[in-house]
């Protein structure tokens, strides 16, 4: 029965979101082979790419702190944000600029920052009390899964064609699962700062 509650639309969504963005857009995994092969910038320059999603990540949140409640349309941001997450992913597989290719990163670890914010505050009051617990440990399949999953497949589909193929059409899937999501899923499509209220109001009364 909890389980069964757990596949309502939003907390459903924001999951799949979740798995299939990391599944499909993993280019972390690759670096290697586009700072050596690729970009030719050595060692120095692989740090620098590793680096850039973390440090993309790290001005979203500073951004976020005072943004987060002023943002209205929050479904829609979510969305925005996870398919810039993966049009960062193309990008980055077509450059051969490493400038360009840094602030691709940059882009993918901010634009991830905001997904993650968003979709945490949808799912968490999207949740009842009592299978918050419940919900978090299924979304942290989602979420483990999701990476490790997408590197492999990734590294996988680089062998059998090239890393930049490989990486660009991860970044498609990602945006394909993203309007799918989004058209599948108007509750989500349409989720308002004001819905957040709603939802917690149940749980203050309690």
């Amino acid at each position: 029965m909890g389980c069964a509650r757990l596949r309502a639309p939003l907390i459903r969504s924001t999951m799949l979101l979740d798995f299939f963005a990391n599944f499909f857009a993993s280019a972390i995994a690759l670096l290697p082979i586009f700072a050596q092969n690729i970009l030719n910038v050595g060692a120095q320059g692989y740090g620098w790419l590793f680096a850039a999603p973390s440090i993309g990540a790290l001005v979203a949140s500073i951004a976020m702190v005072p943004a987060t409640d002023r943002v209205e349309k929050r479904g829609t941001v979510l969305l925005w944000a996870v398919g810039i997450f993966g049009l960062s992913t193309i990008v980055f597989g077509l450059s051969k600029n490493f400038a360009l290719s840094l602030f691709c990163l940059a882009a993918f670890g901010a634009s991830d920052m905001v997904s993650t914010v968003y979709r945490n505050i949808i799912r968490q009051l999207a949740t009842p009390d009592e299978l918050r617990g419940r919900m978090t440990g299924v979304n942290m399949m989602f979420f483990m899964g999701g990476p490790q999953l997408g590197e492999l497949e990734a590294g996988v589909l680089a062998d059998v064609t090239t890393a930049p193929f490989s990486v660009v059409t991860g970044g498609i899937g990602a945006i394909i699962a993203t309007l799918w999501v989004a058209r599948t899923t108007p509750q989500l499509r349409d989720y308002h700062r004001d819905d957040d209220l709603m939802q917690a109001q149940p749980a203050a009364a309690d």
